[in-house]
Order: structure tokens, then C-alpha cells, then sequence
């Protein structure tokens, strides 16, 4: 039976070789409005694995969580959490870009502001990071098998959620404290009565067929 969080399959091996491990992962990418963002998390594994299985279960998959779920396990992981950084791509870079760069270019901006060095980097997706020096791997599902790559998700979902949760004074029209960004029914009403705001990804569809206020 499949476990709801990750068993650590991917991590123990480079665990067992000594090797300090960082996992970075990205939210926002199908969004219609703001930024994509990214978090790099370094954490202290060999205590997690044996920390008590309430606290494992919740390092997981972000989208797995709930709101309240997610503040808790931001809590939960503080004690094995060694370092973390976030960045972010603005919806500009996207549209200049594409969505792919725009991803990359925010996971190596969170990478940057990171203190603790580490051995080994590991990759949300089925692609390494572009250019990047080091060994690293590409996990696909990463947030679903590693621990480290799970709390990146928790750490990048809930800084952009406070983003897009902030924009909504500035843009009321659209629910993006409700939507971040996705394109749901009222969203897409509300560009059809309002048309696109500078959050917009002008490049996505259908974003083209507004005009940004």
C-alpha cells in the first residue's frame, strides 16, 4: 500500500554514502496570474527518518495539504530544517521566457540565498537544472518520494500563496486570495468583465485575448 508521504527510496541511498542532500521544487507553473515560485530546502535527515510518524506524515506532496495542514507541517519540519530559501519568477519573466525557464531561473535564485552547502541536489520533474555544477538528480514525483523535495513544495507553496494573498488588495476583482492565480470559473469571469491586470501571464492562454489594465 502506498504511503501517503515519502519512504525516503530515493534519499537513504545517498544518506548511507554520507551525502548532505537539498531538494528544490516549484508552485505556480499552470497558474494564469503572478509569479512562479521556488524553494530550496536542506534538511537534517537522518533525524527526520527518525522523527515520530506524525511529524513525517505531514512532509509531503504541498498539494496533498490543506491551508491548515500546510502552516502545521512548516512547523513540524522547523526542528530538521538546516536551511531554506525561496525565489520567484514575475509573470513578465514568464511571458519572456516561457514557463520552463521561468521555473528554472526561480529555482536558481532560491539555490543562491542558500548558507549550508550541500552534496547533491535533487530536482522536482524529469529535468536536472540547467547548467548546474554538481550532481544533482531529477526525480519525477519528487515531491511524492523525497522528503527534502516535499518540504520545498510546503516552503515555495506557502510564500506564494502569502504573495497572491497580499495582490488581492491590489487587484479585488479576481479571488486571488482564494484562486492564487489558477483559472477558475470566477477568474475567468472576472477577465471577461475586467480584463488582465500586470499579474497576468500575457502569453497564456486566454490571457492573449485581454488587454492588461
Amino acid at each position: 500500500m502506498k504511503t501517503p508521504f515519502p519512504t525516503g527510496e530515493v534519499e537513504l541511498p545517498l544518506l548511507q554514502q554520507s551525502k548532505i542532500l537539498c531538494g528544490v521544487d516549484e508552485v505556480g507553473r499552470g497558474c494564469l496570474a503572478g509569479p512562479v515560485y521556488a524553494a530550496a530546502a536542506i534538511l537534517d535527515l537522518e533525524a527526520l527518518f527518525d522523527a515520530p510518524l506524525s511529524t513525517r506524515s505531514l512532509i509531503r506532496d504541498s498539494k496533498t495539504l490543506s491551508a491548515a495542514q500546510r502552516a502545521k507541517a512548516r512547523a513540524c519540519m522547523d526542528p530538521y530544517l538546516r536551511d531554506s530559501a525561496w525565489g520567484q519568477a514575475s509573470a513578465q519573466e514568464v511571458d519572456t521566457h516561457g514557463i520552463v525557464f521561468a521555473c528554472f531561473l526561480a529555482m536558481k535564485r532560491a539555490l543562491a540565498l542558500l548558507q549550508h552547502p550541500f552534496d547533491h541536489l535533487l530536482v522536482d520533474g524529469n529535468q536536472g537544472l540547467p547548467h548546474w555544477v554538481g550532481p544533482q538528480s531529477a526525480v519525477v514525483k519528487g515531491d511524492q518520494k523525497c522528503f527534502s523535495i516535499a518540504a520545498a513544495s510546503i516552503l515555495a507553496k506557502l510564500e506564494r500563496d502569502h504573495f497572491m494573498t497580499s495582490a488581492s488588495h491590489r487587484y479585488p476583482h479576481y479571488g486571488l486570495e482564494t484562486n492564487v492565480g489558477y483559472g477558475t470559473q470566477h477568474h475567468l469571469e472576472a477577465l471577461q468583465q475586467h480584463g488582465a491586470c500586470s499579474l497576468h501571464r500575457k502569453s497564456f492562454a486566454p490571457i492573449r485575448n485581454f488587454t492588461a489594465l
